[in-house]
């Protein structure tokens, strides 16, 4: 009798776990029916410019879309590099990613898709293919109409450059947590304002930046490493960073050493309290990057406006202080 019950246990336990692997791999890429935004790009120069600004400042999309490490570090120090895309991004035990070429090219580039193909993978995160992306490493959903039409338009006006970008690689792990994850499912219900608010030293301005452009949220907000699920309030810090290898021996770096974010409410103890004034706050962007494997896209956020910078020290300030002390900004995981 107990034979038998332990022989129906096992197929039983054979049973699910055939069915949850068939499950994962028949909706790990599942593609999804969203309608494109109601969105046009323009070829207006002052539009362009301003979408330059963000593309190149803060939307920091360089960061991730340079053709090579040494691009990204070219572009650091303010040389322009083409937006070709390719650059081997590791996801610890989910796989390898490698962001797009964002170039016009009509082979390999954006040139083949369509503005509302485009638009439509800013917005909801879902690709020209149909296929989820992870949102919460392009957090545009809500940036506004005027913003994110700028941006689009600035990206078609550029030089196209063929460069073939592979797909992403996903371990089976990677693929189980893309089929169950929340935050690898498209955003259904954007609230994107029409008109971005007005590039001036307030509240609303910081708040709009630091959530839906420069996406301060998205690294100083501690994460669940597989999943990228907040698990501690906003802003707070403590986000972990493995080393990124390439970048660590491009710049002779211990290729051990990982990094987290700092707290960047209004604590005594946290890095935003170091600064007393606007004008120190702002001189130390001006500065750019001190740590040289800092995940920051410090070039970037270097060539923010003013008035941009100052509206995110505004907000960052208002916000209630959270009592988090993180630790060392670089150290060795045990």
């Amino acid at each position: 009798m107990l034979k038998k019950i332990l022989l129906s246990l096992l197929t039983l336990v054979v049973v699910l776990i055939a069915g949850f692997i068939t499950f994962v791999m028949m909706s790990w890429d599942k593609t999804y029916e969203i309608p494109y935004p109601d969105l046009q790009t323009s070829t207006d120069s002052a539009i362009i410019a301003h979408g330059g600004y963000l593309v190149n400042g803060p939307a920091h999309c360089t960061g991730c879309h340079a053709g090579s490490i040494a691009e990204m570090v070219l572009f650091e120090s303010g040389t322009a590099v083409p937006l070709k895309g390719g650059v081997h991004f590791a996801m610890g035990p989910l796989g390898t990613m490698y962001p797009a070429n964002l170039t016009p090219d009509a082979k390999t580039g954006i040139g083949r898709f369509s503005d509302g193909q485009i638009f439509r993978m800013m917005r909801h995160g879902v690709r020209p293919s149909g296929m989820a992306s992870l949102p919460l490493l392009m957090p545009f959903w809500n940036m506004a109409d005027d913003d994110i039409i700028a941006v689009v338009s600035y990206l078609r006006s550029l030089g196209p450059v063929e460069n073939k970008v592979p797909d992403a690689e996903y371990t089976f792990l990677g693929k189980v947590v893309r089929a169950v994850a929340p935050t690898f499912k498209p955003i259904t219900d954007p609230s994107p304002v029409a008109k971005a608010p007005e590039m001036a030293a307030t509240i609303e301005r910081g708040e709009y930046l630091a959530h839906f452009v420069a996406n301060c949220v998205g690294c100083h907000t501690q994460r669940n490493l597989e999943t990228f699920e907040a698990i501690d309030t906003e802003f707070a810090g403590g986000m972990e960073f493995e080393p990124f290898v390439a970048i660590h021996k491009y710049l002779k770096i211990d290729t051990t050493l990982w990094t987290r974010s700092p707290n960047i409410t209004p604590y005594a103890q946290g890095a935003l309290a170091k600064f007393k004034t606007k004008e120190e706050w702002i001189a130390r962007f001006r500065q750019g990057r001190i740590l040289p494997h800092s995940p920051m896209d410090w070039g970037a956020f270097s060539r923010m406006s003013d008035t941009d910078l100052e509206a995110l020290y505004v907000y960052l300030n208002s916000l209630k202080p959270v009592v988090k002390d993180i630790g060392d900004i670089t150290y060795w995981k045990e």
